[in-house]
């Protein structure tokens, strides 16, 4: 039977809610971090009513849902993998299964750091093919690939980033300069048809330039949430992209304007 202390607030004024919820991300944007329970106590309400708060809040990309809290949303600085793989988690498997459909036996791919990618890896795994050759950056996609029969992996090495296990730097860029790819899954912090594509650290801006250098087809996979947003470290213009895959919820004038310079949406 649950206590009173577990049920939501009835009849709350919508003025209410979204006050509350304003003061939550601004809580959240000046401690960059909180927890369900501080939060229930500070205001005086359930944790049930908090998480439906940071839901809420998430929803609109004004906080980033942890488990037990959130974290603020900063453009500039790189979220750790472990909250990645689960934000958007069904956005990105959407855009997986449509990345993995265009793969062919015999190719050679390269799949960049990140949690789309990642998912990218998990459907190769099931894929029926005799071989396929993988060239990545990131320590988790390995680890998912290694032990798979048919797959021939190879890593460019360099610095790692412990929060997203990727590999960059002057030795990845080397190491690249001799390979060639089929096509290549850039995973992308950000997105804007007028900068072009960013993440948050020049060593993978770097390392990603050069990736798009020796791949015959370029496809970025990114969900809605990182299009129009902006970042420190300017990868290339969107021009250099042959393919965006990202799921239907995307802006459809965002969209249309990159379609009308000549790349291919697909919507998962």
């Amino acid at each position: 039977m649950p206590t009173s202390a577990s049920l939501p607030a009835k009849n709350e004024s919508p003025l209410l809610i979204d006050e509350r919820r304003r003061l939550i991300r601004e809580l959240v944007q000046t401690q960059g971090r909180v927890t369900v329970d501080e939060l229930a106590e500070r205001f005086h309400t359930s944790v049930v009513t908090i998480r439906s708060d940071l839901n809420a809040l998430a929803a609109t990309g004004a906080v980033l849902r942890t488990h037990g809290g959130a974290l603020a949303q900063r453009d500039t600085e790189e979220v750790p993998i472990g909250v990645k793989q689960k934000l958007r988690h069904e956005q990105k498997v959407r855009i997986a299964v449509e990345a993995a459909r265009m793969i062919r036996d015999g190719e050679t791919i390269l799949l960049d750091s990140g949690s789309t990618t990642e998912e990218i890896a998990k459907q190769i795994r099931g894929l029926r093919l005799t071989s396929l050759n993988v060239i990545t950056n990131a320590l988790n996609i390995a680890a998912l690939l290694a032990t798979v029969p048919h797959i021939n992996l190879i890593m460019p090495g360099g610095q790692l980033r412990p929060n997203s296990y990727s590999l960059s730097g002057p030795q990845a860029v080397a190491a690249l300069q001799g390979l060639h790819a089929d096509r290549l899954f850039l995973g992308v912090d950000s997105l804007d048809p007028d900068i072009g594509l960013m993440t948050p650290h020049l060593l993978e801006a770097q390392l990603n330039a050069q990736m798009m250098k020796i791949s015959r087809q370029v496809i970025a996979v990114a969900d809605a949430s990182k299009l129009m947003k902006r970042n420190l470290s300017v990868i290339g213009p969107v021009e250099q992209l042959d393919m965006l895959i990202t799921d239907n919820n995307a802006d459809p004038a965002i969209v249309d304007q990159l379609r009308g310079r000549g790349i291919e949406v697909v919507l998962a």
